[in-house]
C-alpha cells in the first residue's frame, strides 16, 4: 500500500513537472516500459522474501508454543511424582497385623515391595526420558542463542549505518535519480528497506521470546529430573526398610529358643513345599514332552554347552551350594543352589536356551523363574524383584528374564540360582565352571 501511494504521489509530481518540462516527461515515459518489467521482477523477489520472513516468525511462534507445552508436561510430571510417594509408615502399620503368620507376612511384604519396585522402574524410565529431553533442550537453546547473537549484531550494524548517514540519506538517494523510473525504483527500494528492518525486528523479538521459552523449558526439565532422582532415592530407602523389617521378623522367629523346634519344622516344611512345586512342574513338563513326542517327535534337548553367568557383572558368592549349618537354627541344611550377591534391580539372565515352565511367586522362593533346557535339565532363579517372562516363552542364553531382589524367604538382595537334573538338585558349578 505504501509503495502504491508513493508511486501515485510521484506520478502526480511527474505530471506537474511535465507541464513545465515536457522533455523530462517524455524521457520518463520512454523509460517506463523498460523499467516496468524490472520492477515487477523485483516485486516478485521481495514478495518471496516477505513470505519467507513471515514463515520464520510463524515457525518461532510454533516453537514457543511447543516449549510452553513441554513446561506444562514437566509440571504435570512433578505433580505425579509427588502424588505417588509411598506411605511407608502405613505399609509398616498394615504389616504389623500379619506378624502372627510369617508366611502371610512375607507374602504381603513382598507385594508392598513390588509396588515400590514398580514406582522405582517408572521413575527410572522418567529419568531416562528427561535426560534425553534436557539434552535436546540444551541444543535448542544453544542454537537459538547463536541466532539471537547473529541477529543482534546485524541490527547493531544497521542502526550504526542509519545513525551515521542521518535522515538526509533517503532524500539524497531520491534526488540523485537519473529519471522518473529510477526515482520510482529508489522509492520502492527505500520502502523495502523500511519493511525489511521492521520484519527483522519482529523476527528478533520472536527469537528472544523463543530463547526465554527454551531457558524456562530447560529449567523445568532439570527440576523434574532432580525431583525424580530424589524420589528414586527415597523409594529405594523405603524398599530397604521393608527388607530390613522382613529380616528382623524372620530372624526374631528363628532366634526365639522357645519356638526353635517349631521354626525348624516350618523351615523344613518350606523346603518341602518348594520341592513339591518344582517336582510338580517337572512332572508337567514330562507329560507335555510325551505328548509332543507322540504328535511331532520334536522336543527340547540340551546340547551340552556351558551356562552363561546368571548375574552379569556380579560374581560374589554369598552362599555356596552344598551342606551347611544354618546360622540361626543350628541344624544341618542342604543349600540347593548358589547365592549370588547383587544390587536390587540388576539383571538376571537365562543361563541357557530353553523354555520357561514357570514364572510365578511363592512365599519361600518369592518371584521365581524356572526354565526347561531339555533332557530333564532345569535352572531356577529365585527371589527376583521383577519377572520379565511368562510361562511358555522361548528364551535364549544370556537373555534378561528377571531382576535381582529379596522376595520370599530372603533377608537381602541376591539371586538364588539352582540347577536340577533328572529330579534332583545338582551343583551349578558343573555347568557354570569355576
Amino acid at each position: 500500500m505504501v509503495k502504491k501511494r508513493l508511486a501515485a504521489i510521484l506520478m502526480m509530481v511527474a505530471l506537474s513537472v511535465s507541464a513545465v518540462f515536457p522533455a523530462v516527461s517524455s524521457y520518463a515515459s520512454e523509460s517506463d516500459d523498460a523499467e516496468k518489467e524490472k520492477v515487477e521482477q523485483e516485486d516478485s523477489e521481495h514478495d518471496y522474501e516477505d513470505t519467507n520472513r513471515a514463515n520464520k516468525i510463524q515457525e518461532l511462534e510454533d516453537s514457543i508454543k511447543e516449549k510452553q507445552d513441554q513446561i506444562k508436561k514437566a509440571e504435570d510430571d512433578r505433580k505425579k511424582i509427588k502424588s505417588n510417594i509411598t506411605d511407608i509408615q502405613k505399609m509398616v502399620d498394615d504389616l504389623e497385623k500379619e506378624k502372627s503368620d510369617l508366611s502371610n507376612y512375607v507374602t504381603k511384604l513382598d507385594g508392598d515391595m513390588e509396588q515400590i519396585q514398580d514406582k522405582i522402574s517408572e521413575l527410572t524410565d522418567l529419568i531416562t526420558d528427561k535426560e534425553e529431553e534436557i539434552s535436546k533442550a540444551e541444543a535448542d537453546l544453544e542454537e537459538a542463542e547463536r541466532i539471537q547473537l547473529d541477529q543482534y549484531n546485524a541490527m547493531k550494524a544497521r542502526i550504526k549505518f542509519m545513525y551515521e548517514k542521518g535522515d538526509s540519506y533517503y532524500l539524497e538517494l531520491l534526488f540523485k535519480s537519473k529519471n522518473f523510473g529510477d526515482m520510482v525504483n529508489k522509492a520502492d527500494y527505500i520502502e523495502q528497506l523500511s519493511s525489511y528492518d521492521k520484519k527483522k525486528l519482529e523476527e528478533y523479538i520472536a527469537n528472544c521470546e523463543y530463547v526465554e521459552a527454551c531457558k524456562l523449558s530447560l529449567e523445568s526439565e532439570k527440576q523434574t529430573l532432580d525431583e525424580a532422582k530424589a524420589q528414586v532415592e527415597e523409594e529405594e530407602a523405603n524398599l530397604e526398610k521393608l527388607i530390613d523389617n522382613k529380616k528382623h521378623e524372620i530372624d526374631a522367629k528363628e532366634y526365639d529358643i522357645s519356638n526353635k523346634e517349631q521354626a525348624i519344622k516350618e523351615y523344613e516344611a518350606d523346603l518341602a513345599e518348594q520341592n513339591a512345586v518344582i517336582s510338580a512342574l517337572e512332572a508337567a513338563v514330562k507329560e507335555q514332552k510325551k505328548k509332543l513326542l507322540e504328535e511331532s517327535g520334536n522336543v527340547i534337548t540340551y546340547d551340552g554347552g556351558m551356562f552363561a553367568w546368571p548375574a552379569p557383572k556380579y560374581t560374589r558368592v554369598s552362599d555356596d551350594y552344598g551342606w551347611r549349618t544354618h546360622p540361626i537354627l543350628g541344624v544341618q541344611q542342604f543349600h540347593n543352589g548358589v547365592d549370588l550377591a547383587a544390587p536390587a534391580g540388576s539383571p538376571i539372565v537365562c543361563a541357557y536356551d530353553g523354555e520357561v515352565v514357570a514364572a510365578s511367586y511363592s512365599s519361600t522362593m518369592g518371584n521365581y523363574v524356572m526354565v526347561n533346557h531339555g533332557d530333564d535339565l532345569y535352572t531356577i532363579y529365585m527371589h527376583a524383584s521383577a519377572v520379565y517372562v511368562s510361562t511358555g516363552d522361548k528364551v535364549i542364553r544370556g537373555e534378561k528374564i528377571a531382576a535381582v531382589g529379596s522376595t520370599g524367604r530372603s533377608t537381602g538382595n541376591h539371586l538364588h540360582f539352582s540347577v536340577r537334573q533328572s529330579g534332583d538338585y545338582v551343583s551349578p558349578w558343573k555347568y557354570l565352571g569355576k
